[in-house]
């Protein structure tokens, strides 16, 4: 954001530039968010970047202690182990459930069609794996399912983050995956939808847990 002034950026872009720095790793994990070193970025008071802090907090992208800064959370190997096999419990169960009507929700195909129109290119692919898979959740029936998934999705995100910035999988692979779990929602199959979710959220955490390995071997 070039030259902005004083007051005149917006919590939301605030919000949304350091949303994609966190997912793209320009930002580690372990990186401080200050409301004073947030404010002088982007030109604003600091009451408008507190704004911006606390909504990625509330999502889950910055964890807040007492008294401490604001942080991007460095997740542990036993973190991404119990959050993906939670991911799984949950999206499971929403795909199944999906399938029962066979109807797959516009902003999940929009961001499907999207991330098949980009996987030939290097493009990042992030944001619209993650906003695939938040509306495959949101739109089933159960808003206690999508209640469950929105308090896992800001560490979700910060996984699916790594995955992207470590070339861990292709946008054409997960495009694929993707494609198998529609077509089991829109035949409604619920057993193959909610396997086919499970098996592609298993390969991303393998793919992450073998690079994590390996930077620690």
């Amino acid at each position: 954001m070039s030259n902005p002034t004083p007051h005149s950026v917006l919590p939301d872009a605030i919000h949304d530039e350091l949303r994609s720095g966190i997912l793209a790793q320009v930002d580690a994990p372990g990186t401080a968010f200050t409301e004073s070193a947030i404010a002088l970025r982007f030109g604003v008071s600091r009451p408008t970047a507190k704004m911006a802090i606390e909504r990625l907090v509330t999502e889950g992208l910055l964890r807040r202690e007492s008294h401490s800064a604001a942080r991007i959370p460095e997740l542990s190997r036993d973190d991404i182990i119990d959050l993906f096999e939670s991911r799984a419990i949950v999206e499971g169960a929403a795909l199944a459930k999906l399938a029962v009507g066979g109807t797959i929700p516009g902003e999940a195909l929009a961001a499907h069609r999207s991330l098949q129109a980009g996987a030939s290119s290097d493009e990042p692919y992030a944001a619209l794996d993650i906003a695939f898979h938040r509306s495959l959740v949101t739109g089933q029936s159960s808003p206690r399912l999508a209640r469950m998934h929105s308090l896992l999705m800001g560490e979700i995100e910060l996984c699916i983050g790594q995955v992207q910035a470590n070339h861990l999988r292709t946008a054409r692979d997960v495009a694929g995956e993707h494609q198998g779990i529609l077509d089991a929602v829109t035949a409604g199959d619920s057993a193959a939808a909610e396997r086919l979710t499970r098996e592609h959220i298993a390969e991303t955490r393998d793919r992450l847990l073998d690079h994590i390995d390996g930077i620690r071997s």
